[in-house]
């Protein structure tokens, strides 16, 4: 045996004994592409029985129309040295193994150039890609889902914002804004006839569509109480007792106001429950009308007040009833700016038409938050004209 081809055999004898105990697949060639060596794992890897694959050309292993790809990686080696690339292998049978291609270009002791090049098995990565993707589809299809059913409830839930409206000498402005797509706040304005006018303003606990879901069943059964001409005081302890009954929700509850108007809303009957202060504007003062009941739901046994209010008005007398999510705003020095910062809005305002006095409320408690909105947000301003 010629000396150089002693030498390259003392060197590959070196490197297979080390080649053979990976677990990845390795192959070398030579200058002219041809296989010297391949271990046992590439063998498995691709099919072929032990010795195979010694003296083959890439024509010899890959189909024809690979054949011009690998030899563009094959040449984009050679600058470097080295090369990392993703490829599909075939193997013996037909089949197809995706794999990383990792090579480095060496030179032998016969002065030659040779490629070892590493063949990693990524099947188990690619299966898991592959449901990830069909997990991320499913995802994004009920993603989407989602977003459709919450556009549905959106809308739903706006047709529970009071609504806006002029009975006889009452002017009623009203806003509504969830936190979230959905919320827990309801109001209604309800016309009963040209002699009666009630309206209702409630706030569930929590936020979103579990909240949204108890609202609207809430308000249905108001709708329901009002059709058989439950006063306000009535109206609040018949809605803690559905609640409490039909609904049952441990912890949960809610607040209330409710007005009623007569005579052409020259008169009012009142009721609260929990809920923050009504504040009542008349001849240039301000008057808050506090609740005489507890808060209403599953969180108290006994049944609540139903203590009411009676009180005269006079025109230019305007009504302001809300929920909490406009007083328990804060600054940026963690002040809230509570009933007393929300009286002082309704004071500057009060001078104002109806529609403007709504909007400086609303402009100055956005300019007191900090951040962005926590809470929904229900305004209701009633004016005697």
């Amino acid at each position: 045996m010629a000396k150089a081809d002693m030498q390259k055999l003392e060197w590959l004898l070196q490197m297979e004994n080390i080649l053979e105990t990976l677990n990845e697949g390795v192959v070398i060639v030579d200058d002219d592409l041809r296989v010297v060596f391949a271990n046992e794992a590439l063998h498995r890897l691709i099919g072929y029985e032990r010795g195979e694959l010694r003296g083959r050309t890439p024509e010899g292993v890959f189909p024809a129309k690979d054949i011009p790809y690998l030899m563009q990686q094959h040449a984009i080696a050679q600058p470097s040295g080295h090369h990392r690339y993703e490829y599909h292998l075939p193997r013996k049978n037909g089949e197809q193994v995706p794999v990383i291609f990792s090579g480095r270009v060496i030179t032998g002791p016969d002065g030659r150039q040779y490629s070892v090049v590493t063949l990693t098995d990524i099947s188990e990565q690619k299966r898991v890609q592959e449901e990830l993707r069909q997990a991320n589809v499913l995802v994004e299809r009920r993603q989407r889902e989602i977003e459709e059913e919450l556009a549905l409830a959106a809308r739903v839930q706006q047709s529970l914002a009071p609504a806006s409206l002029e009975w006889g000498r009452v002017a009623v402005e009203a806003y509504y804004s969830p936190v979230h797509t959905v919320g827990g706040d309801f109001g209604l304005v309800l016309p009963h006839s040209d002699e009666l006018l009630t309206l209702v303003v409630c706030d569930v606990s929590g936020h979103g569509i579990g909240s949204a879901l108890v609202a609207n069943r809430i308000y249905a059964e108001t709708l329901h109480e009002l059709e058989n001409n439950t006063g306000p005081g009535g109206l609040l302890g018949r809605l803690h007792t559905f609640v409490r009954d039909q609904i049952g929700l441990q912890g949960f509850y809610f607040t209330a106001a409710a007005v009623r108007f007569v005579q052409h809303g020259r008169r009012m009957t009142f009721a609260s429950a929990g809920h923050p202060p009504t504040m009542l504007v008349s001849d240039g003062r301000l008057r808050l009308l506090e609740s005489r009941g507890a808060i209403l739901g599953c969180v108290i046994d006994a049944a609540p007040s139903e203590s009411v209010e009676e009180i005269d008005l006079t025109p230019g007398d305007r009504l302001v009833l809300y929920t909490d999510g406009l007083i328990e705003v804060f600054n940026d020095r963690d002040e809230m700016l509570g009933v007393e910062g929300l009286e002082e809005l309704v004071r500057m305002s009060a001078q104002k038409a109806l529609p403007e006095m709504k909007q400086a409320i609303l402009d100055g408690v956005a300019e007191w938050r900090h951040g962005p909105l926590t809470d929904d947000m229900s305004l209701v301003l009633v004016e005697l004209r």
